[in-house]
């Protein structure tokens, strides 16, 4: 199965599967989005749906360019924030933010993340930041959608987690472990007083 094989809702819910299983979050650390190519709708995470436990059912369609859309069940209290990205990005046809734990805590000890190995290099390029808004916010959606806006693909949300895009869902996945991975191979470095 291709990286655009398969129903977009079974591509995000393998990918809260595993990135769960791998620990970057616990298991309703985030929420999940992704359309097919260039569509003016999109499946979003139900609110309060586990990462590792997602079927068809935990999402949610909504209308990108209005917000309409099923209301049972609702879709993540982050919604606007998939949304904005996706206005701002129609280049993206998947949205990841997750709490990735050690991202989390380079943030909250004012280290960036630094790209270690080629891979990160290759997949995270850019890592940018938007400043603390309180989750949920209209505030939070407008700000990260203008820090992706210029095509980076990985942003830290102060206190609160990350948000990585991809044209596929397998790309996106694939940026959010990296990015993690660098985050922990530079919390190590800092743990040997590099």
């Amino acid at each position: 199965m291709g990286p655009h094989a398969g129903d977009p809702r079974d591509q995000l819910a393998r990918l809260g599967s595993e990135v769960v299983r791998a620990g970057l979050v616990v298991g309703s650390g985030g929420n999940l989005s992704a359309r097919e190519p260039g569509a003016e709708v999109c499946w979003v995470t139900a609110s309060g749906a586990w990462l590792d436990r997602l079927s068809r059912t935990d999402f949610v369609r909504v209308n990108i360019g209005s917000g309409a859309g099923d209301t049972s069940p609702p879709p993540s209290s982050e919604v606007a924030l998939h949304l904005h990205t996706y206005r701002a990005r129609p280049d993206i046809n998947a949205v990841v933010h997750l709490h990735s734990q050690t991202v989390l805590l380079l943030d909250a000890l004012g280290e960036p993340v630094r790209l270690v190995t080629t891979d990160h290099a290759y997949y995270v390029r850019e890592v940018v930041r938007v400043g603390f808004h309180p989750p949920g916010s209209e505030a939070l959606a407008a700000a990260t959608a203008r820090a992706v806006a210029d095509g980076a693909n990985c942003a830290i949300l102060a206190h609160h987690g990350c948000v990585v895009l991809g044209d596929t869902v397998e790309l996106a996945h694939k940026r959010a472990r990296n990015l993690e991975e660098a985050a922990q191979l530079t919390y190590r470095a800092l743990l040997l007083g590099r």
